[in-house]
């Protein structure tokens, strides 16, 4: 009689399961929690301007941006980003790169608004401050997600 020892055997991958889903489901983990962290220091970021005097008003109706809307676009627009790299995972040949690419220039074009807005200098500095900083969240943690790259 034979003996085996299965105790370093893995598991068979279960039914409709593979490695792709696995990457998948991984990306969207690691993107959600990157959005929370983003929403979160830009939140931070903001309340810490604001008490600091800067008056997020824009001068086009002259509304003061709440900390509130500040929070659900860096959410809104981190979770866009998360759609993206998903795509890319499963339709580009590199989606790393192509993410990078495409985050970078999204982030670029995104900094237009704010210094054409017209607002006092301490509120375009701060609002172009701030759509950098879920960008330094965001874009490294996809791009290493992507590149199978996960510590």
């Amino acid at each position: 009689m034979n003996s085996t020892n299965d105790t370093d055997a893995a598991p068979a991958p279960a039914p409709g399961r593979t490695g792709r889903d696995h990457r998948f489901r991984g990306l969207v983990g690691r993107g959600l929690v990157a959005t929370v962290a983003a929403v979160a220091a830009t939140s931070l970021a903001a309340a810490l301007a604001r008490a600091a005097g800067v008056e997020f008003e824009v001068p086009d109706g002259g509304e003061t941006i709440p900390l509130s809307g500040i929070a659900v676009v860096t959410g809104f627009f981190s979770i866009v980003g998360v759609v993206i790299a998903v795509a890319l995972l499963r339709w580009s040949a590199h989606p790393a790169r192509r993410f990078v690419w495409t985050a970078v220039s999204l982030t670029a074009v995104s900094l237009i608004p704010p210094l054409l807005s017209g607002a006092d200098t301490a509120t375009v500095v701060t609002l172009v401050a701030l759509h950098l900083i879920p960008a330094t969240v965001m874009i490294p943690t996809l791009a290493r997600s992507l590149s199978g790259r996960t510590t």
